[in-house]
């Protein structure tokens, strides 16, 4: 299935996209797409319902961030090799983990507002892994069939914040809007295999970044597994799970976002975002 969430901002609806590409209203039949509502057993009760009896939405309606909210926003720092390399960082021997605010969510499409005092806001496409049961010292072999989904998420970072000003790099990963997810979150079982997807970003229509989820350094089988031994995830928690090379930071001379710029990012199967650069206000 491909879950989406549609609407005003602030007042989105669940929802599906049907096999014809329609999509359908999932509001008053199902909660809403955070926490226990993106649960396996929520899931399945989606899965179970008559998609063709659901009311249809028009197309051309705003698509919010797939999921309303999230227990954590987990990220994966440096896994892959050439990322690594381009930030003159060595290859990490374990996964390296961070957060961002559960605040910097955002529509996949929404216009993303440098934060005032910004300087170096650069751009990052990564896999996004949905957990869907409850994660506790899981085993690798055991971490996938825990994954409710996976999505599209732009992981911004604003540089300066996250190198040169001492402490985590949360600092750096949090800003209103810098969490863009979506459009879909789309369930595992149409993702057999999440080592295996293209993704890419384009910066003004020029390619950057380009790259396939087999050159992680740590995969998301490994991710989850690890993580969980350190912590509990919960169902609705979202991992974005590391950029390929190609970002700002690494260009000679190093390229940051500016207003006027667009984003064109997206993930095999995963679906496409698109982010217009705006000024501080």
């Amino acid at each position: 299935m491909k879950l989406l969430r549609v609407g005003a901002r602030g007042a989105e609806v669940p929802a599906l996209l049907d096999d014809g590409g329609q999509i359908r209203d999932l509001s008053g039949t199902v909660p809403n797409f955070a926490g226990p509502g993106v649960s396996l057993e929520a899931l399945a009760e989606i899965r179970a319902l008559d998609a063709s009896a659901l009311p249809v939405i028009a197309p051309e309606t705003r698509i919010g961030a797939c999921l309303a909210s999230v227990p954590n926003f987990h990220c994966i720092g440096l896994n892959y090799a050439a990322h690594a390399a381009e930030t003159g960082a060595k290859r990490p021997k374990e996964p390296i983990l961070f957060s961002k605010a559960s605040s910097a969510l955002s529509g996949p499409n929404d216009a993303v507002r440098l934060p005032v005092g910004s300087e170096k806001s650069d751009w990052e496409v990564e896999l996004g892994v949905v957990i869907g049961r409850r994660c506790d010292r899981v085993s690798e072999a055991e971490a996938l069939a825990h994954v409710a989904g996976y999505c599209t998420v732009n992981d911004l970072s604003e540089r300066a914040w996250q190198m040169e000003h001492g402490g985590q790099w949360i600092k750096g990963k949090s800003a209103p809007g810098f969490g863009p997810c979506g459009p879909w979150l789309v369930t595992a079982d149409e993702v057999p295999d999440p080592q295996a997807l293209a993704l890419s970003l384009d910066l003004n229509g020029t390619r950057v970044q380009e790259s396939d989820t087999s050159d992680m350094i740590f995969g998301v089988a490994e991710i989850i597994s690890y993580m969980s031994r350190f912590m509990t995830l919960l169902p609705g928690d979202l991992i974005a799970t590391g950029t390929p090379s190609g970002v700002g930071l690494g260009m000679k001379p190093p390229r940051f976002l500016r207003p006027g710029d667009t984003l064109a990012l997206r993930v095999e199967g995963l679906g496409e975002q698109r982010q217009e650069i705006v000024a501080a206000e």
